[in-house]
Protein backbone atom coordinates (compact mmCIF):
# COMPACT_ATOMS: atom_id res chain seq x y z
CA UNK A 1 0.00 0.00 0.00
CA UNK A 2 1.09 3.47 -0.85
CA UNK A 3 2.46 5.84 2.64
CA UNK A 4 1.85 9.04 2.53
CA UNK A 5 4.43 11.52 4.49
CA UNK A 6 4.28 12.66 7.88
CA UNK A 7 1.92 15.93 7.46
CA UNK A 8 1.06 18.89 8.42
CA UNK A 9 1.96 20.13 11.55
CA UNK A 10 0.65 23.20 13.85
CA UNK A 11 1.22 24.54 16.95
CA UNK A 12 -2.09 25.61 18.33
CA UNK A 13 -0.40 27.78 21.19
CA UNK A 14 1.08 29.76 19.02
CA UNK A 15 -1.32 32.23 17.20
CA UNK A 16 -1.10 36.03 16.75
CA UNK A 17 -2.25 38.39 19.06
CA UNK A 18 -1.09 36.76 22.26
CA UNK A 19 0.47 39.94 23.77
CA UNK A 20 -2.18 41.85 23.07
CA UNK A 21 -4.21 39.89 24.69
CA UNK A 22 -2.19 39.22 27.90
CA UNK A 23 -2.23 43.10 28.12
CA UNK A 24 -5.72 43.39 27.96
CA UNK A 25 -6.46 40.60 30.26
CA UNK A 26 -3.45 42.01 32.67
CA UNK A 27 -5.57 45.57 32.99
CA UNK A 28 -8.94 43.71 33.47
CA UNK A 29 -7.85 41.59 36.64
CA UNK A 30 -6.30 44.77 37.83
CA UNK A 31 -9.55 46.49 37.11
CA UNK A 32 -12.20 44.64 36.13
CA UNK A 33 -14.36 46.01 33.74
CA UNK A 34 -17.93 46.16 36.11
CA UNK A 35 -19.86 49.21 36.16
CA UNK A 36 -21.37 49.37 40.01
CA UNK A 37 -24.72 51.50 40.47
CA UNK A 38 -25.26 52.27 44.15
CA UNK A 39 -28.67 50.94 44.97
CA UNK A 40 -31.49 53.30 45.58
CA UNK A 41 -31.91 54.04 49.24
CA UNK A 42 -35.58 53.35 49.77
CA UNK A 43 -34.55 49.76 48.61
CA UNK A 44 -35.87 47.26 51.10
CA UNK A 45 -33.17 44.96 52.65
CA UNK A 46 -34.54 42.47 55.54
CA UNK A 47 -30.54 41.04 56.59
CA UNK A 48 -29.88 37.86 58.14
CA UNK A 49 -33.52 36.66 58.09
CA UNK A 50 -33.18 33.65 60.31
CA UNK A 51 -34.54 30.15 58.69
CA UNK A 52 -35.01 26.85 60.42
CA UNK A 53 -34.12 23.83 58.42
CA UNK A 54 -36.18 20.12 59.35
CA UNK A 55 -33.14 19.22 61.37
CA UNK A 56 -33.09 22.47 63.26
CA UNK A 57 -30.53 24.36 62.24
CA UNK A 58 -30.54 27.88 61.44
CA UNK A 59 -29.94 28.89 57.48
CA UNK A 60 -29.53 32.91 56.65
CA UNK A 61 -30.77 34.39 53.82
CA UNK A 62 -31.10 38.31 52.72
CA UNK A 63 -34.33 39.32 51.49
CA UNK A 64 -35.01 42.38 48.75
CA UNK A 65 -38.87 43.50 48.75
CA UNK A 66 -40.31 45.53 46.07
CA UNK A 67 -41.84 49.00 46.78
CA UNK A 68 -45.48 48.77 48.16
CA UNK A 69 -47.47 46.31 50.08
CA UNK A 70 -47.16 43.11 47.97
CA UNK A 71 -47.77 39.97 48.45
CA UNK A 72 -44.57 39.42 45.80
CA UNK A 73 -43.64 36.31 43.65
CA UNK A 74 -39.55 35.43 44.98
CA UNK A 75 -36.77 34.70 42.94
CA UNK A 76 -34.42 32.66 45.15
CA UNK A 77 -30.66 31.73 44.60
CA UNK A 78 -28.66 29.39 47.00
CA UNK A 79 -24.52 29.48 47.05
CA UNK A 80 -21.47 28.55 49.31
CA UNK A 81 -19.94 31.78 48.05
CA UNK A 82 -21.69 34.32 50.76
CA UNK A 83 -24.88 36.69 50.36
CA UNK A 84 -22.94 39.55 51.39
CA UNK A 85 -20.16 38.57 49.11
CA UNK A 86 -21.44 42.16 46.85
CA UNK A 87 -19.00 45.01 45.53
CA UNK A 88 -17.55 46.85 47.89
CA UNK A 89 -16.46 51.15 47.38
CA UNK A 90 -13.36 51.82 48.96
CA UNK A 91 -11.25 55.23 48.24
CA UNK A 92 -10.07 53.89 44.94
CA UNK A 93 -13.45 52.99 43.76
CA UNK A 94 -15.17 49.57 44.17
CA UNK A 95 -13.58 46.37 45.45
CA UNK A 96 -14.54 42.68 43.99
CA UNK A 97 -14.40 39.39 45.34
CA UNK A 98 -10.99 37.20 43.79
CA UNK A 99 -13.65 35.66 41.41
CA UNK A 100 -14.13 38.84 39.39
CA UNK A 101 -10.27 38.92 38.89
CA UNK A 102 -9.32 35.60 38.45
CA UNK A 103 -11.62 35.16 35.99
CA UNK A 104 -11.40 37.65 32.65
CA UNK A 105 -14.49 39.64 32.76
CA UNK A 106 -13.62 40.81 28.87
CA UNK A 107 -17.04 42.96 28.48
CA UNK A 108 -18.17 45.63 30.70
CA UNK A 109 -21.73 45.06 32.37
CA UNK A 110 -23.40 46.71 35.10
CA UNK A 111 -24.71 45.54 38.67
CA UNK A 112 -25.90 47.19 41.20
CA UNK A 113 -24.00 47.74 44.75
CA UNK A 114 -26.43 44.33 46.51
CA UNK A 115 -25.63 42.16 43.40
CA UNK A 116 -23.90 39.10 45.08
CA UNK A 117 -21.16 36.66 42.71
CA UNK A 118 -23.32 35.48 39.57
CA UNK A 119 -26.73 36.78 41.64
CA UNK A 120 -29.46 37.85 40.53
CA UNK A 121 -29.20 42.15 40.94
CA UNK A 122 -31.82 43.10 43.53
CA UNK A 123 -32.58 46.06 42.28
CA UNK A 124 -33.27 44.77 38.72
CA UNK A 125 -35.87 42.44 39.89
CA UNK A 126 -37.56 44.49 42.73
CA UNK A 127 -38.41 46.60 40.00
CA UNK A 128 -40.15 44.55 38.23
CA UNK A 129 -42.56 43.43 40.97
CA UNK A 130 -40.33 40.25 42.71
CA UNK A 131 -39.07 40.23 45.84
CA UNK A 132 -35.43 38.19 45.90
CA UNK A 133 -34.16 36.16 48.26
CA UNK A 134 -30.22 35.35 48.21
CA UNK A 135 -29.75 32.12 50.62
CA UNK A 136 -26.66 31.41 52.18
CA UNK A 137 -26.31 27.02 52.50
CA UNK A 138 -25.48 25.34 55.06
CA UNK A 139 -22.03 26.12 56.10
CA UNK A 140 -21.54 28.94 54.21
CA UNK A 141 -21.31 32.72 55.43
CA UNK A 142 -23.76 33.48 58.08
CA UNK A 143 -25.73 30.33 58.19
CA UNK A 144 -25.28 27.45 60.77
CA UNK A 145 -24.06 24.50 60.48
CA UNK A 146 -21.59 22.02 58.55
CA UNK A 147 -22.39 21.35 54.85
CA UNK A 148 -21.93 19.24 51.88
CA UNK A 149 -21.69 20.49 48.06
CA UNK A 150 -23.89 18.88 45.56
CA UNK A 151 -25.68 16.68 47.45
CA UNK A 152 -29.70 15.25 48.57
CA UNK A 153 -29.22 16.93 51.90
CA UNK A 154 -28.00 20.26 50.42
CA UNK A 155 -31.58 19.95 48.20
CA UNK A 156 -33.53 19.10 51.67
CA UNK A 157 -32.16 22.47 52.59
CA UNK A 158 -33.35 24.41 49.49
CA UNK A 159 -36.97 22.73 49.14
CA UNK A 160 -37.22 24.18 52.98
CA UNK A 161 -36.01 27.52 51.78
CA UNK A 162 -38.50 27.61 49.13
CA UNK A 163 -41.69 26.37 51.19
CA UNK A 164 -40.42 28.95 54.09
CA UNK A 165 -40.35 31.73 51.46
CA UNK A 166 -43.57 30.65 49.30
CA UNK A 167 -45.60 31.12 52.93
CA UNK A 168 -44.38 34.33 53.96
CA UNK A 169 -46.47 37.39 53.97
CA UNK A 170 -45.00 39.17 51.55
CA UNK A 171 -44.47 36.40 48.57
CA UNK A 172 -47.68 35.26 46.77
CA UNK A 173 -46.91 31.55 47.51
CA UNK A 174 -44.70 31.43 43.71
CA UNK A 175 -41.12 31.14 43.99
CA UNK A 176 -38.94 30.63 41.22
CA UNK A 177 -34.68 30.06 41.01
CA UNK A 178 -32.38 32.00 38.99
CA UNK A 179 -28.38 32.21 38.78
CA UNK A 180 -24.93 31.21 37.31
CA UNK A 181 -23.05 28.66 38.15
CA UNK A 182 -23.54 26.95 41.62
CA UNK A 183 -26.23 29.00 41.86
CA UNK A 184 -27.69 27.11 38.80
CA UNK A 185 -26.50 23.58 40.01
CA UNK A 186 -28.01 24.21 43.29
CA UNK A 187 -31.56 24.08 41.37
CA UNK A 188 -31.64 21.07 39.74
CA UNK A 189 -31.89 18.41 42.85
CA UNK A 190 -34.49 20.67 44.70
CA UNK A 191 -36.94 20.55 41.07
CA UNK A 192 -36.19 17.08 41.03
CA UNK A 193 -37.85 17.31 44.74
CA UNK A 194 -40.76 18.50 43.44
CA UNK A 195 -41.62 21.25 46.30
CA UNK A 196 -45.04 22.66 45.80
CA UNK A 197 -44.24 26.32 45.81
CA UNK A 198 -41.62 26.02 43.16
CA UNK A 199 -43.04 27.04 40.28
CA UNK A 200 -40.33 27.90 37.90
CA UNK A 201 -36.61 27.05 37.24
CA UNK A 202 -33.52 29.65 35.42
CA UNK A 203 -30.40 27.34 36.08
CA UNK A 204 -28.00 29.81 33.63
CA UNK A 205 -25.60 27.56 32.88
CA UNK A 206 -24.99 24.66 35.02
CA UNK A 207 -23.00 21.23 34.74
CA UNK A 208 -25.13 18.30 35.29
CA UNK A 209 -22.36 15.78 35.46
CA UNK A 210 -19.62 16.59 37.95
CA UNK A 211 -17.33 14.17 36.17
CA UNK A 212 -18.07 14.50 32.72
CA UNK A 213 -18.22 18.17 32.70
CA UNK A 214 -15.83 19.30 34.90
CA UNK A 215 -13.60 17.71 36.54
CA UNK A 216 -12.87 14.68 34.91
CA UNK A 217 -13.68 15.78 31.03
CA UNK A 218 -12.76 13.20 28.69
CA UNK A 219 -11.32 10.96 31.66
CA UNK A 220 -8.30 13.89 32.71
CA UNK A 221 -8.39 15.14 35.82
CA UNK A 222 -9.07 19.13 35.79
CA UNK A 223 -6.47 20.30 37.94
CA UNK A 224 -6.50 24.05 37.25
CA UNK A 225 -9.88 25.40 37.93
CA UNK A 226 -11.62 22.70 39.57
CA UNK A 227 -7.86 23.26 42.02
CA UNK A 228 -9.07 26.68 42.30
CA UNK A 229 -12.98 26.71 42.73
CA UNK A 230 -12.48 23.85 45.64
CA UNK A 231 -9.97 25.82 47.85
CA UNK A 232 -12.01 28.94 47.17
CA UNK A 233 -15.16 27.04 48.55
CA UNK A 234 -13.61 25.66 51.42
CA UNK A 235 -11.94 28.42 52.86
CA UNK A 236 -15.34 30.38 52.52
CA UNK A 237 -17.62 27.74 54.06
CA UNK A 238 -17.69 24.89 56.19
CA UNK A 239 -17.77 21.72 54.32
CA UNK A 240 -18.28 17.81 56.14
CA UNK A 241 -16.07 16.29 53.29
CA UNK A 242 -13.15 18.26 50.96
CA UNK A 243 -14.40 17.46 47.23
CA UNK A 244 -10.58 19.17 45.89
CA UNK A 245 -9.28 16.05 47.99
CA UNK A 246 -11.65 13.31 47.97
CA UNK A 247 -11.68 13.55 43.78
CA UNK A 248 -8.43 12.23 43.27
CA UNK A 249 -9.59 8.88 45.32
CA UNK A 250 -12.34 8.71 42.36
CA UNK A 251 -10.42 8.42 38.97
CA UNK A 252 -13.40 6.42 37.41
CA UNK A 253 -16.91 8.13 37.41
CA UNK A 254 -18.59 5.55 40.63
CA UNK A 255 -20.95 6.33 42.90
CA UNK A 256 -19.33 9.43 44.69
CA UNK A 257 -19.80 11.11 41.45
CA UNK A 258 -23.07 9.28 40.79
CA UNK A 259 -24.57 10.60 44.17
CA UNK A 260 -23.62 14.19 42.95
CA UNK A 261 -25.66 14.10 39.78
CA UNK A 262 -29.26 15.49 39.49
CA UNK A 263 -32.10 13.05 38.14
CA UNK A 264 -32.94 15.45 35.37
CA UNK A 265 -36.38 13.10 34.96
CA UNK A 266 -37.77 14.18 37.82
CA UNK A 267 -37.90 18.27 36.86
CA UNK A 268 -40.95 18.94 36.15
CA UNK A 269 -41.51 22.53 36.57
CA UNK A 270 -41.27 25.33 33.81
CA UNK A 271 -37.62 25.78 33.23
CA UNK A 272 -35.51 28.12 30.97
CA UNK A 273 -31.75 26.70 30.89
CA UNK A 274 -29.02 28.78 29.22
CA UNK A 275 -26.75 26.93 27.11
CA UNK A 276 -23.43 29.10 26.14
CA UNK A 277 -21.29 27.75 23.27
CA UNK A 278 -18.52 29.64 25.15
CA UNK A 279 -18.17 27.42 28.62
CA UNK A 280 -17.15 24.20 27.15
CA UNK A 281 -14.93 23.36 29.97
CA UNK A 282 -17.11 23.57 32.96
CA UNK A 283 -21.14 23.98 32.21
CA UNK A 284 -22.03 23.66 28.42
CA UNK A 285 -22.49 20.31 27.63
CA UNK A 286 -24.56 19.87 31.32
CA UNK A 287 -26.91 22.55 30.18
CA UNK A 288 -27.85 21.19 27.04
CA UNK A 289 -28.15 17.74 28.74
CA UNK A 290 -30.87 19.48 31.53
CA UNK A 291 -32.72 20.63 28.16
CA UNK A 292 -32.96 17.60 26.52
CA UNK A 293 -33.70 15.40 29.70
CA UNK A 294 -36.12 17.35 31.98
CA UNK A 295 -39.81 16.23 31.88
CA UNK A 296 -40.73 20.10 31.80
CA UNK A 297 -43.48 20.56 29.44
CA UNK A 298 -42.76 24.12 29.32
CA UNK A 299 -38.62 24.15 29.22
CA UNK A 300 -36.85 27.15 26.65
CA UNK A 301 -32.82 27.04 25.96
CA UNK A 302 -31.23 30.32 25.55
CA UNK A 303 -27.79 29.99 23.47
CA UNK A 304 -25.25 32.41 23.30
CA UNK A 305 -20.98 32.36 22.59
CA UNK A 306 -20.64 36.15 24.85
CA UNK A 307 -18.72 36.06 28.02
CA UNK A 308 -20.76 34.70 30.65
CA UNK A 309 -21.46 37.63 33.21
CA UNK A 310 -22.00 40.28 30.24
CA UNK A 311 -24.45 37.43 29.06
CA UNK A 312 -26.16 36.88 32.41
CA UNK A 313 -27.25 40.61 32.94
CA UNK A 314 -27.48 41.86 29.42
CA UNK A 315 -30.83 43.25 28.35
CA UNK A 316 -31.81 40.77 25.95
CA UNK A 317 -30.94 37.68 28.87
CA UNK A 318 -32.91 39.90 31.52
CA UNK A 319 -35.86 40.46 28.76
CA UNK A 320 -35.99 36.72 28.12
CA UNK A 321 -35.88 35.77 31.82
CA UNK A 322 -38.46 38.41 32.94
CA UNK A 323 -40.83 36.98 29.82
CA UNK A 324 -40.32 33.88 31.04
CA UNK A 325 -40.79 34.42 35.25
CA UNK A 326 -43.77 36.80 34.57
CA UNK A 327 -45.70 34.38 32.76
CA UNK A 328 -44.89 30.75 35.27
CA UNK A 329 -44.84 33.24 38.51
CA UNK A 330 -47.47 36.05 37.83
CA UNK A 331 -49.75 33.98 35.62
CA UNK A 332 -49.10 37.28 33.02
CA UNK A 333 -50.06 36.94 29.18
CA UNK A 334 -45.81 37.41 28.73
CA UNK A 335 -44.52 37.14 25.33
CA UNK A 336 -43.91 33.99 24.69
CA UNK A 337 -40.40 32.02 24.54
CA UNK A 338 -39.29 29.49 21.45
CA UNK A 339 -38.08 26.80 22.45
CA UNK A 340 -35.23 27.52 21.87
CA UNK A 341 -33.15 30.61 20.68
CA UNK A 342 -29.96 29.85 18.29
CA UNK A 343 -26.99 32.28 18.26
CA UNK A 344 -24.75 31.65 14.97
CA UNK A 345 -21.65 33.58 14.96
CA UNK A 346 -19.32 34.26 12.60
CA UNK A 347 -16.32 35.11 15.45
CA UNK A 348 -16.03 36.17 19.03
CA UNK A 349 -17.08 39.67 18.29
CA UNK A 350 -19.71 39.38 15.68
CA UNK A 351 -23.33 37.50 15.47
CA UNK A 352 -24.46 36.27 11.94
CA UNK A 353 -27.38 35.63 13.16
CA UNK A 354 -30.18 35.04 16.00
CA UNK A 355 -33.47 32.45 15.32
CA UNK A 356 -35.74 30.49 17.10
CA UNK A 357 -35.53 26.54 16.56
CA UNK A 358 -37.84 24.21 18.22
CA UNK A 359 -35.53 21.43 19.13
CA UNK A 360 -31.91 20.52 20.09
CA UNK A 361 -30.29 19.17 18.47
CA UNK A 362 -31.96 20.47 15.31
CA UNK A 363 -33.73 17.93 13.73
CA UNK A 364 -33.07 18.75 9.92
CA UNK A 365 -29.04 18.45 11.20
CA UNK A 366 -27.09 16.21 8.41
CA UNK A 367 -23.87 14.41 10.04
CA UNK A 368 -21.50 14.76 7.82
CA UNK A 369 -17.91 13.00 8.35
CA UNK A 370 -14.33 14.65 7.16
CA UNK A 371 -11.52 11.79 6.65
CA UNK A 372 -8.15 12.64 7.60
CA UNK A 373 -6.63 12.43 3.96
CA UNK A 374 -3.07 12.92 2.36
CA UNK A 375 -1.07 16.29 2.39
CA UNK A 376 -2.71 17.03 5.82
CA UNK A 377 -6.37 17.46 4.26
CA UNK A 378 -9.75 16.81 5.33
CA UNK A 379 -11.71 14.92 2.52
CA UNK A 380 -15.46 14.20 2.22
CA UNK A 381 -16.39 10.34 2.08
CA UNK A 382 -14.14 7.39 3.53
CA UNK A 383 -10.70 7.29 2.03
CA UNK A 384 -10.82 4.02 -0.61
CA UNK A 385 -6.52 3.43 -0.71
CA UNK A 386 -3.55 4.28 0.46
CA UNK A 387 -2.53 4.52 4.65
CA UNK A 388 -0.94 6.99 6.55
CA UNK A 389 -0.01 8.06 10.05
CA UNK A 390 2.09 10.36 12.07
CA UNK A 391 3.02 11.08 15.76
CA UNK A 392 2.18 13.38 18.35
CA UNK A 393 4.06 14.30 22.02
CA UNK A 394 2.94 16.11 24.83
CA UNK A 395 6.07 18.39 24.11
CA UNK A 396 5.84 18.76 20.20
CA UNK A 397 3.53 20.17 17.41
CA UNK A 398 -0.07 18.91 16.72
CA UNK A 399 -1.40 17.66 13.30
CA UNK A 400 -3.07 19.85 11.38
CA UNK A 401 -6.02 18.45 8.48
CA UNK A 402 -7.76 21.77 6.68
CA UNK A 403 -11.33 21.62 4.49
CA UNK A 404 -11.17 24.82 2.40
CA UNK A 405 -14.90 25.55 1.76
CA UNK A 406 -16.70 26.15 -1.14
CA UNK A 407 -19.87 27.37 -0.20
CA UNK A 408 -20.65 28.90 3.12
CA UNK A 409 -21.58 26.17 6.18
CA UNK A 410 -23.57 26.39 8.98
CA UNK A 411 -22.36 23.77 11.73
CA UNK A 412 -24.48 23.74 14.74
CA UNK A 413 -24.91 21.43 17.24
CA UNK A 414 -22.27 19.26 19.15
CA UNK A 415 -19.37 17.47 16.88
CA UNK A 416 -17.33 14.06 17.67
CA UNK A 417 -14.17 12.35 16.09
CA UNK A 418 -13.21 9.22 15.93
CA UNK A 419 -9.28 8.82 15.90
CA UNK A 420 -7.18 5.64 15.74
CA UNK A 421 -4.22 6.03 17.65
CA UNK A 422 -1.51 3.84 19.01
CA UNK A 423 0.45 4.91 21.90
CA UNK A 424 4.18 4.27 22.19
CA UNK A 425 6.34 5.10 25.43
CA UNK A 426 5.00 6.32 29.24
CA UNK A 427 1.64 5.39 30.98
CA UNK A 428 -0.71 7.97 31.84
CA UNK A 429 0.95 10.61 34.34
CA UNK A 430 -0.67 9.45 37.24
CA UNK A 431 -1.49 5.59 37.07
CA UNK A 432 -4.58 4.75 39.54
CA UNK A 433 -3.96 1.15 39.37
CA UNK A 434 -1.54 -1.66 38.37
CA UNK A 435 -3.10 -2.17 35.29
CA UNK A 436 -2.82 1.19 34.17
CA UNK A 437 1.01 0.86 34.40
CA UNK A 438 0.60 -0.07 30.74
CA UNK A 439 0.95 2.61 27.72
CA UNK A 440 -1.84 5.35 28.20
CA UNK A 441 -2.34 8.31 26.55
CA UNK A 442 -4.27 11.72 26.30
CA UNK A 443 -5.48 13.11 22.96
CA UNK A 444 -7.03 16.90 22.35
CA UNK A 445 -8.93 17.58 19.41
CA UNK A 446 -9.33 20.71 17.84
CA UNK A 447 -12.07 22.82 15.24
CA UNK A 448 -10.17 26.01 14.32
CA UNK A 449 -12.28 28.82 11.40
CA UNK A 450 -9.52 30.25 9.66
CA UNK A 451 -10.01 33.48 7.15
CA UNK A 452 -8.02 34.90 5.28
CA UNK A 453 -5.32 32.70 6.60
CA UNK A 454 -5.99 33.58 9.88
CA UNK A 455 -7.16 32.32 12.94
CA UNK A 456 -10.56 33.42 14.10
CA UNK A 457 -10.75 33.42 17.71
CA UNK A 458 -13.79 33.15 20.08
CA UNK A 459 -15.17 33.43 23.50
CA UNK A 460 -14.45 30.79 25.92
CA UNK A 461 -14.86 29.32 29.32
CA UNK A 462 -13.63 31.89 31.84
CA UNK A 463 -13.52 34.49 30.03
CA UNK A 464 -10.76 33.04 27.72
CA UNK A 465 -11.05 35.60 24.60
CA UNK A 466 -8.47 33.13 22.32
CA UNK A 467 -10.54 29.95 22.21
CA UNK A 468 -11.28 27.63 19.04
CA UNK A 469 -14.77 26.88 17.72
CA UNK A 470 -14.78 23.52 19.53
CA UNK A 471 -12.64 21.33 21.90
CA UNK A 472 -12.81 17.83 22.73
CA UNK A 473 -10.63 15.68 25.12
CA UNK A 474 -10.02 11.59 25.91
CA UNK A 475 -8.17 9.64 28.09
CA UNK A 476 -7.08 7.09 25.66
CA UNK A 477 -7.66 3.91 28.32
CA UNK A 478 -11.02 5.34 29.82
CA UNK A 479 -12.18 5.65 25.30
CA UNK A 480 -14.79 2.31 26.69
CA UNK A 481 -18.40 3.67 24.91
CA UNK A 482 -21.55 2.92 26.18
CA UNK A 483 -23.34 2.24 23.03
CA UNK A 484 -27.13 2.62 24.58
CA UNK A 485 -26.45 6.59 25.67
CA UNK A 486 -24.65 7.72 22.63
CA UNK A 487 -26.21 9.36 19.74
CA UNK A 488 -24.31 11.00 16.41
CA UNK A 489 -21.62 13.62 17.45
CA UNK A 490 -22.06 12.16 21.15
CA UNK A 491 -19.88 9.44 21.99
CA UNK A 492 -20.68 8.74 25.43
CA UNK A 493 -18.09 6.99 27.68
CA UNK A 494 -18.74 4.87 31.16
CA UNK A 495 -15.43 5.68 32.85
CA UNK A 496 -16.01 2.57 34.39
CA UNK A 497 -13.04 0.79 33.89
CA UNK A 498 -9.30 1.32 31.98
CA UNK A 499 -8.42 -0.27 28.85
CA UNK A 500 -4.53 0.29 28.40
CA UNK A 501 -3.09 -0.38 25.07
CA UNK A 502 -1.07 -3.41 24.22
CA UNK A 503 2.19 -2.32 22.50
CA UNK A 504 1.57 -2.14 18.54
CA UNK A 505 -1.76 -2.07 19.01
CA UNK A 506 -4.20 0.27 16.94
CA UNK A 507 -7.89 1.40 18.53
CA UNK A 508 -10.70 3.79 18.06
CA UNK A 509 -10.80 6.51 20.32
CA UNK A 510 -14.00 8.40 20.28
CA UNK A 511 -13.81 12.24 21.53
CA UNK A 512 -16.28 14.23 22.20
CA UNK A 513 -16.30 17.93 21.46
CA UNK A 514 -18.09 20.95 22.75
CA UNK A 515 -21.31 22.26 20.78
CA UNK A 516 -21.09 25.32 19.13
CA UNK A 517 -23.26 27.37 16.46
CA UNK A 518 -20.25 28.85 13.79
CA UNK A 519 -20.65 30.21 10.33
CA UNK A 520 -18.33 29.63 7.80
CA UNK A 521 -18.35 31.47 4.98
CA UNK A 522 -17.22 31.05 1.64
CA UNK A 523 -13.16 30.66 1.09
CA UNK A 524 -13.05 29.69 4.81
CA UNK A 525 -10.82 27.10 5.59
CA UNK A 526 -12.11 24.57 8.53
CA UNK A 527 -9.04 22.90 10.23
CA UNK A 528 -8.51 19.93 12.78
CA UNK A 529 -5.91 20.28 15.16
CA UNK A 530 -5.09 16.97 16.97
CA UNK A 531 -2.42 17.25 19.94
CA UNK A 532 -1.01 15.12 22.97
CA UNK A 533 -1.20 18.48 25.23
CA UNK A 534 -4.09 21.50 25.74
CA UNK A 535 -4.26 23.89 22.40
CA UNK A 536 -3.47 26.66 24.77
CA UNK A 537 -0.33 28.73 25.70
CA UNK A 538 0.98 28.48 28.94
CA UNK A 539 1.55 31.69 29.99
CA UNK A 540 -1.21 32.54 32.09
CA UNK A 541 -1.78 35.87 31.01
CA UNK A 542 -2.07 34.93 27.59
CA UNK A 543 -3.70 30.90 27.92
CA UNK A 544 -6.84 29.58 29.49
CA UNK A 545 -6.28 30.83 32.74
CA UNK A 546 -7.35 29.00 35.45
CA UNK A 547 -8.64 25.68 33.24
CA UNK A 548 -5.72 22.85 32.97
CA UNK A 549 -5.97 19.38 32.37
CA UNK A 550 -3.84 16.80 33.47
CA UNK A 551 -2.15 14.77 30.22
CA UNK A 552 1.25 12.83 30.30
CA UNK A 553 4.69 14.54 29.46
CA UNK A 554 6.12 11.58 28.31
CA UNK A 555 5.21 9.32 25.47
CA UNK A 556 4.17 9.17 21.73
CA UNK A 557 1.09 8.43 20.25
CA UNK A 558 0.63 7.58 16.98
CA UNK A 559 -2.65 9.13 14.56
CA UNK A 560 -3.35 6.32 11.72
CA UNK A 561 -5.77 7.24 8.96
CA UNK A 562 -6.86 4.59 6.20
CA UNK A 563 -9.74 2.67 4.85
CA UNK A 564 -8.78 0.40 7.33
CA UNK A 565 -8.75 2.92 10.18
CA UNK A 566 -10.60 5.65 9.15
CA UNK A 567 -10.20 8.36 11.29
CA UNK A 568 -12.42 10.97 10.86
CA UNK A 569 -14.31 14.56 12.57
CA UNK A 570 -18.61 14.30 12.65
CA UNK A 571 -19.84 18.12 11.56
CA UNK A 572 -23.15 18.60 12.56
CA UNK A 573 -23.98 20.84 9.18
CA UNK A 574 -27.48 22.44 8.95
CA UNK A 575 -28.68 23.08 5.56
CA UNK A 576 -30.44 26.86 5.36
CA UNK A 577 -33.93 27.09 5.36
CA UNK A 578 -35.88 28.91 2.42
CA UNK A 579 -36.45 32.66 2.86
Amino acid sequence: MRRYREDVRDRPWRRSGAARYALGRARNAVRPPVHVVEAPRDLRKLRDVEVRMRDGVILRVNVYLPPGEGPFPVLMSAHPYGKDNVPRRTRRGWRFGAQTRITNQSLPYTISSETGWEAPDPVTWTRAGYAVVNADLRGAGTSDGVGTLLDDAEARDVYDLVEWAGAQPWSTGAVGMLGVSYLALSQYKVAGLQPPSLKAICPWEGFTDAYRDFMRQGGLEEDGFATVWTTMTKRGARLSVDIGRERHRHPLRDAWWEAMTPDLGAITVPMLVCGSFSDGELHSTGSFRAFERVSSEHRHLYTHRAPKWWAFYSDAAIAAQRAFFDRHLKGADARPLPPVRLEVRERGDRVAEVRAEHEWPLARTQWRPLHLGPGGTLVEGRPARGTGSASITARGAGLAFDLPLADDLELTGPMSAQLWVSVEGAPHAAPETAADAAADAAVFVTVEKRTGGRWVPFEGSYGYGRDRVALGMQRVAARELDAAASQPGRPVHTFARLQPIAPGEIVPVDVALTASSTLFRRGDVLRLIVTAREPYPRNPFSGHLPAHHASPRRGRVRVHWSAEHPSHLLVPVVPRLPA
